[in-house]
């Protein structure tokens, strides 16, 4: 439930509005500057993290003046009439239309509480039943060298210790190979199905993915653990607004002619 999708991106807030008669930012060899362009930029930067000091507006404005100069140059030129700028430019207009239509239809149907109780509630029972398992693993590149280890672990050579020594997996070899807890179903389907098939204690057999080849370590078994739903409700929330959102291009796309 807690997997995110990347178009949740598209849901992103939009600038305070603005008054129209608020006074221009700057006006640069006769042409202004509209505020508006100051709140879009503001907002900009501080979601790539800028810092909200007392120098923002500062930054903010001359940042825009130099953008209109060259702008401006760059129209004077005529590089605006060039295939591709002008391509590139249309393609940003199309993007924030996109945006602006799938921030639009998401307000007009909005996800209730009820939905996200009843996604919970569905969640929660197909898990029931299910188990975690609390495994290591060592992860190399070729057979012999995971029959090799495997010849050692069966000579009682401690698995953390040879998983620290041979595994290639970064992100757990220096932890002995622990991967925590995990359901099968998060991991590639040839490893999950090897995890499932062991009894706890047990080391399988090589099993080759896509990565290489992995020793599996079960060293524990419980039952699946569901967080609450005030923990999820918020990932459960941007789940049903991405249905929202492949709702309005399915519906488009049901009403185009597409050739």
């Amino acid at each position: 439930m807690k997997k995110i999708l990347l178009a949740t991106l598209l849901l992103a807030s939009v600038p305070a509005a603005w008054a129209e008669d608020a006074k221009p930012i700057a006006t640069v060899n006769g042409r202004e500057i509209p505020s508006i362009y100051g709140d879009l930029a503001k907002q900009n930067l501080l979601q790539q993290g800028a810092p909200n000091d007392a120098n923002l507006n500062t930054r903010v404005k001359e940042a825009l003046i130099n953008q209109e100069l060259l702008s401006r140059a760059a129209i004077e030129k005529g590089l605006d009439k060039t295939p591709r700028l002008a391509a590139a430019m249309e393609m940003l207009r199309r993007e924030q239309l996109t945006k602006a239509y799938l921030e639009d239809y998401v307000k007009g149907h909005p996800v209730t509480d009820a939905e996200i109780q009843s996604e919970y509630d569905k969640a929660k029972a197909s898990a029931t039943g299910n188990n975690e398992y609390k495994l290591r693993h060592i992860l190399v590149r070729e057979e012999s060298e995971a029959k090799a280890i495997l010849a050692q672990l069966k000579k009682k050579t401690a698995f953390d210790k040879l998983a620290k020594e041979k595994s290639k997996d970064p992100g757990s070899a220096k932890n002995g190979g622990d991967l925590g807890w995990n359901v099968p179903d998060s991991f590639v389907k040839e490893f999950g199905e090897a995890l499932k098939s062991l009894k706890k204690g047990e080391t399988s057999e090589p099993v080759k993915t896509q990565f290489g080849y992995h020793i599996i370590k079960l060293e524990d078994i419980r039952p699946a653990k569901i967080p609450p739903l005030d923990e999820v409700k918020n990932d459960i929330r941007q789940q049903l607004q991405q249905q929202r959102v492949r709702e309005a291009v399915k519906g488009l796309r049901a009403s185009a002619k597409i050739e």
